[in-house]
């Protein structure tokens, strides 16, 4: 159970967190030239009060999951001013590269760069106009900073929703014995979260770009029992049923229709009989209906290609296809969760 001393401090340092982040999404959109949206599209918008509204939900929601002892305070709850400040100066130096991508609609200096048979074609993009796509040090010193921008400090919060499926899974199986990969790992923040929380669990993190892991390697070096893989999601170097549970963060939507469900497929492979794949991303169409015009506007701003098709698939038939079940899902602000297991006679 949480102390009165926690409740404040989380409250605290929450309210700095988006006003923090608030503040430099409102600069960006005065230093920056946004994509208009269509009239039909702007009509249908939430607004700001709306939108403000969700998200003090989303952090209340953040805050029972504290107290019903679904997982820890997180450990940024002491903002440290002159890291932030720093990152907060190296994202406004990237903007204008950023803003000129987008005005310029270039999205392929990424394709033109990169050696040639290293890496998939969908990969090779600069996703939300990003530099260096994801194929750099520097855009994965960046993202995180960019991303909660973008969410106005709710990126951190949206991903801990994801805890709370894991730790029903891991209270089944145990956490000594469990193994947990999670595919597309990004710079590890996720990861961190779920170590945090569990030091003990054995966990693998995977992902595409090799800049990306490294930024990974740093966030998990407190913790042993964890180990790094660069490859796609879905080729994943790993025997059938090696894994208790199979997490995804924020990956679905960038892939391909066809990758989407090779990545399915692999869940499906290297989960154990009674194993869970947890999906942690983006709402899609109908999730959420007041919000079906920023879904629809997303990909359109912020160079998403493959989003308009996510926000349209049918999940839970894909999963079925593949033999995962839907146990449960939620949504949390822009980003919703999904469980599904494999059923305990499942034969890969």
């Amino acid at each position: 159970m949480a102390s009165a001393l926690e409740r404040i401090a989380y409250r605290t340092s929450q309210r700095l967190r988006v006003s923090w982040y608030s503040g430099q999404k409102w600069l960006s959109a005065r230093l920056t030239e946004s994509v208009a949206a269509a009239p039909d599209l702007a009509e249908r918008m939430p607004d700001r009060a709306r939108i403000l509204a969700d998200l003090r939900d989303l952090l209340a929601q953040d805050w029972r999951n504290i107290e019903a002892g679904h997982y820890q305070i997180p450990e940024d709850v002491v903002i440290r001013p002159l890291a932030a400040l720093r990152k907060a100066g190296r994202y406004f130096a990237d903007l204008p590269r950023v803003d000129a991508r987008r005005r310029a609609a270039a999205n392929d200096e990424v394709f033109r760069a990169a050696p040639r048979g290293l890496y998939p074609r969908y990969f090779l993009q600069n996703f939300h106009y990003q530099t260096d796509g994801y194929l750099s040090r520097r855009s994965a010193e960046l993202y995180d900073h960019q991303v909660e921008v973008l969410f106005g400090g709710a990126a951190e919060a949206m991903r801990r929703q994801a805890l709370v499926p894991l730790k029903r899974v891991l209270d089944e199986r145990g956490v000594r014995h469990a193994r947990l990969i999670d595919l597309a790992c990004g710079t590890g923040r996720f990861l961190r979260a779920v170590k945090n929380n569990y030091p003990r669990l054995a966990v693998t993190a995977l992902d595409l770009s090799p800049f990306y892991l490294d930024e990974a390697r740093r966030a998990l070096d407190p913790w042993s029992r964890a180990e790094f893989i660069a490859a796609p999601a879905e080729r994943v170097p790993r025997p059938d049923r090696s894994f208790d549970v199979a997490t995804s963060i924020f990956l679905f939507h960038e892939l391909p229709t066809r990758q989407r469900r090779q990545v399915i497929g692999e869940m499906a492979r290297l989960l154990r009989p009674g194993g869970a794949a947890i999906l942690l991303d983006s709402i899609q169409l109908g999730d959420r209906p007041e919000y079906d015009a920023l879904v629809e506007y997303f990909p359109l701003a912020f160079h998403e290609p493959y989003y308009a098709q996510y926000a349209r698939e049918d999940l839970v038939a894909l999963f079925a296809a593949f033999g995962l079940t839907l146990e449960e899902t939620s949504v949390a602000y822009f980003a919703k969760v999904m469980t599904f297991r494999k059923k305990l006679s499942a034969v890969s």
